[in-house]
């Protein structure tokens, strides 16, 4: 190339005029229009005049000469109607060159600087061609029409970005930042970043906020929120970033209200068995509001009738209504700490299908003749009506065991049948759990229980005693439900019932994966050779498939099929596992949120596991493991040490400790 040559070429979405002073094997040495030397391939210029410049004037005067030239080019390009030439060129879709088009947008004689207008004007309007400097290819009506809209979009983008970034910069410096307004699609935008980051649909958009504004990452968007009133300073956010559903439909609630308006006689039901004039109970936690189970016990002249009664909620919830597939959505009840998300609306689980004392309820009753010795003489299954005559906290039900029938012979019979299921190889955990709720005052409270008092140890062996007859009477009556096995365990290291907390541990880590499946199958860690569960269809779904597994068996309708429960499962399989994220996570949150406040205080833990650089540890007062760093101490599994809160972030989810 010609030393003195007039160039153009394109740095940072600009076209810049230029002129060469020196080419070596073909990199090129040229002064700008804004009296810049840089260097260049010839491979990266957009245009090469025919004319030069006297490279020897003074750079002064090279520089003024360019940017006149510049300015004419630039005078000479807005001159040029591109919507014009398209209207006339489009339909012909042919590609046109440079020197064609040139001879379009001007009339004779032409100069370089008329096809470096060209050039200039095209450039800065894509619209309607595409170009690569040389060749120009009209747009169809439809590209055309596609591109007006992506350049609408991104004119909206850009306005966002600057709003975005303007928003947060006000609520920073705004103490009461709440009173800032903004376009709710913009907190949309933010929110979904900060709760998917590079999985959200508008995550650029996101990003180009936060960088025009005072944050420097993601994670300062949650204060922001704070302080504007968007969230609050416990903002439950996996919840949100699992997107689990808190609030029911409007048909939803319409369906609800047509429940509670429209009262059913269940007397009327030829295949129940009415059994109100046996005295139920119900034994649950203090503050439980949903019951949907019960116990009874009657003597005989032979022995004991024993009967666990579950609410029939298929009663008033058919499949697919608008509750049943909103409880499939949800597929569990969720309980939190702070929360509790149930899977079908309150006034059903809290009323209408709840086992309320002294109200008549539809149930499926599991009735066993037992004798004198509380052997087991023979059961049925059956559609019942039934009414609670008592209802029974955990701590009543304990002061009531060996003073008082039916607890007292309720607790031996429990006794009897966990040592039959041990016997027959059941794995016994017995590990204490960690109640946390938070009080009206905002206080955080928390109770260590023991699962294995006797009368929590007698519901439990009860309904496992009931969930396996049923799965018996499934499996007998060949009708496929939602089977849950386990495998044998890897290794066996205790029999019968083991207090340690070191050994409890080190037995869990050895079970087996518990499945589900259609099929009965041995459960080892319950030691039963099949186990369905049914007794809570208020709470899980699992179960009240189950139930109307059972009620099919009856003649109430025709029972899933195997493959219906098989494909329902599968949706459920992802819901049930997000659910226990978030009730673990949000229990998590609340008590390394209650440590935060207990900085130097100590703690007794065991030591769950050896790493290189760090120990897990449980804290026995809560249950909870964290991460202790090894710090040059030596400890082995089972330890028994003393640690110390040195920090604590509940939002982070940061516990650090020390020995």
């Amino acid at each position: 190339m010609i030393k003195g040559s007039i160039v153009e070429y394109i740095d940072q979405q600009k076209i810049i005029c230029a002129v060469i002073l020196q080419e070596i094997k073909g990199k090129l040495r040229l002064l700008n229009e804004n009296n810049r030397e840089v260097n260049f391939s010839k491979n990266r210029l957009s245009h090469i005049s025919s004319v030069c410049l006297d490279s020897e004037l003074a750079r002064d005067t090279i520089v003024t000469q360019l940017k006149q030239l510049a300015q004419n080019r630039k005078e000479l390009s807005e001159t040029i109607d591109i919507k014009e030439l398209w209207e006339i060129l489009h339909e012909e879709s042919e590609d046109i060159d440079i020197e064609t088009m040139t001879l379009f947008c001007f009339d004779p004689p032409l100069t370089s600087d008329h096809e470096a207008a060209v050039i200039r004007a095209f450039f800065y309007d894509r619209l309607y061609f595409k170009f690569n400097q040389i060749i120009f290819t009209p747009y169809t009506p439809e590209q055309v029409n596609a591109k007006k809209r992506q350049i609408k979009a991104a004119e909206k983008r850009e306005v966002m970005i600057q709003k975005g970034a303007a928003w947060i910069n006000n609520i920073l410096n705004n103490k009461n930042g709440s009173n800032t307004t903004i376009d709710q699609n913009i907190i949309t935008v933010l929110k979904s970043y900060y709760l998917f980051g590079n999985d959200s649909d508008s995550c650029q958009t996101a990003k180009n906020i936060i960088k025009k504004s005072p944050l420097n990452s993601p994670e300062q968007l949650f204060n922001v929120f704070v302080k504007a009133g968007v969230w609050n300073q416990n903002e439950n956010t996996h919840l949100l970033a699992m997107q689990i559903p808190t609030k029911f439909s409007q048909e939803v609630g319409e369906q609800e209200r047509k429940l509670i308006t429209t009262p059913t006689n269940f007397f009327d039901d030829p295949l129940r068995k009415d059994l109100t004039y046996i005295p139920l109970i119900t034994i649950d936690g203090q503050s439980t509001l949903d019951f949907d189970d019960a116990i009874s016990l009657e003597n005989t002249e032979t022995g004991y009738t024993l009967g666990v009664h579950i609410i029939d909620v298929d009663a008033y919830i058919k499949s697919n209504d608008p509750i049943d597939l909103a409880a499939r959505d949800r597929a569990t009840s969720i309980y939190m700490p702070d929360d509790k998300l149930p899977m079908i609306p309150p006034n059903l689980s809290e009323d209408l299908c709840s086992l309320k004392e002294n109200e008549i309820r539809p149930g499926i009753s599991t009735i066993v003749k037992l004798n004198r010795f509380f052997e087991i003489q023979g059961y049925e299954i059956v559609p019942s009506i039934i009414k609670v005559h008592q209802q029974m906290s955990y701590t009543g039900a304990n002061l009531l065991n060996g003073k008082d029938d039916p607890i007292t012979t309720l607790y031996k019979i429990a006794t009897l049948l966990r040592e039959k299921r041990l016997k027959a190889g059941a794995i016994q955990i017995t590990l204490p759990e960690v109640n946390v709720w938070i009080e009206e005052n905002q206080e955080i409270g928390y109770l260590k229980i023991d699962r294995e008092n006797p009368a929590r140890m007698l519901v439990s062996e009860m309904m496992i005693f009931a969930n396996t007859l049923m799965a018996e009477f499934l499996a007998n009556n060949n009708v496929p439900a939602v089977f849950r096995s386990q495998p044998q365990p890897k290794q066996r290291l205790f029999k019968g019932i083991e207090t340690s907390l070191t050994l409890n541990f080190m037995q869990r880590k050895q079970l087996s994966r518990a499945m589900v499946g259609t099929n009965p199958e041995i459960h080892s860690g319950l030691g039963v050779k099949a186990y369905a569960t049914a007794t809570s269809p208020i709470r899980r779904y699992h179960d009240l498939l189950t139930q109307r597994q059972i009620k099919s068996i009856f003649g109430y309708y025709k029972a899933y099929t195997k493959t219906e429960l098989e494909n329902i499962l599968q949706t459920l399989t992802p819901v049930i596992t997000n659910a226990g994220r978030v009730q673990s996570s949000r229990k998590r949150y609340w008590i390394i949120k209650y440590l935060e406040s207990m900085r130097g205080t100590a703690y007794e833990a065991l030591v769950l596991d050896c790493y290189r650089d760090h120990y897990n540890v449980l804290i026995k007062e809560f249950m909870f493991e964290a991460k202790l760093p090894s710090s040059g101490i030596k400890l082995k599994y089972g330890d028994i040490i003393q640690v110390t809160i040195q920090h604590a972030d509940a939002r982070r989810d940061q516990l650090s400790l020390f020995a």
